[in-house]
């Protein structure tokens, strides 16, 4: 078994996350700038509670190679990808300060406690296969949007996000996280009731990536 099988099992609503309204409309620029920093704030929120994830996953390494395995994404997690988060808001007055004071949103909330409880109640395999279609996806994502003739970059307000998540830094450490993961899984059969069990775990957390895109577009009419 590897992560393209779990890919393939929820092929619905992995296209309908990686193809999100959302995306279209920030390749093209024409995404409501309200719905943009309303994301990035909620994303701030989301990634520290990601982050909090992979030290979870090194606490459920049982090697010292898994636990070198999560460190990096921490690290890159609360540096590089924050970093931009950051940077990105403050170009609009928003201040780090005032995203630690927000409010997580219910979609926020739901999504990231699930991650951690797949993690907490399941083994370092359930913890990756929550958290992959954030790390496989958004690398997915980045791709598509960075080679796709319809993307602008030109005068995008938000061509840099489509540059951070399909540059070359942010794709070879997805490629490191998938290759992970597919060691993980290569024990493990498809239909047996474990690889059954991925699956739903994995469908789950993309149906959640679905929410939180959709929790975004809707800022714009929460806002009118």
């Amino acid at each position: 078994m590897q992560f393209q099988d779990l890919i393939a099992a929820c092929e619905t609503e992995w296209q309908a996350y990686t193809e999100h309204e959302f995306v279209q409309q920030l390749a093209v620029g024409t995404l409501n700038q309200d719905c943009f920093l309303h994301y990035l704030k909620q994303d701030f929120l989301f990634l520290k509670q990601y982050a909090r994830a992979y030290a979870l996953a090194i606490y459920k390494a049982q090697t010292l190679e898994g636990m070198r395995q999560a460190l990096p994404h921490v690290q890159a997690l609360l540096t590089h990808e924050m970093g931009h988060h950051i940077a990105y808001c403050q170009q609009w007055g928003i201040s780090e300060q005032s995203m630690e004071a927000e409010t997580e949103d219910f979609g926020t909330v739901a999504y990231t406690r699930y991650v951690l409880d797949a993690g907490m109640s399941g083994d370092l395999v359930d913890l990756y296969a929550a958290l992959a279609p954030c790390s496989i996806g958004y690398a997915v994502i980045g791709k598509q949007l960075l080679t796709a003739p319809d993307t602008v970059t030109d005068g995008n307000p938000f061509a840099s996000w489509v540059q951070l998540y399909g540059g070359d830094e942010f794709q070879r450490g997805a490629a490191d996280s998938a290759e992970y993961f597919n060691q993980l899984l290569k024990d493990i059969e498809i239909n047996s009731p474990r690889g059954q069990r991925l699956i739903d775990v994995f469908r789950t957390a993309t149906r959640m990536e679905v929410a939180f895109w959709q929790q975004g577009l809707n800022a714009s009419t929460e806002n009118a």
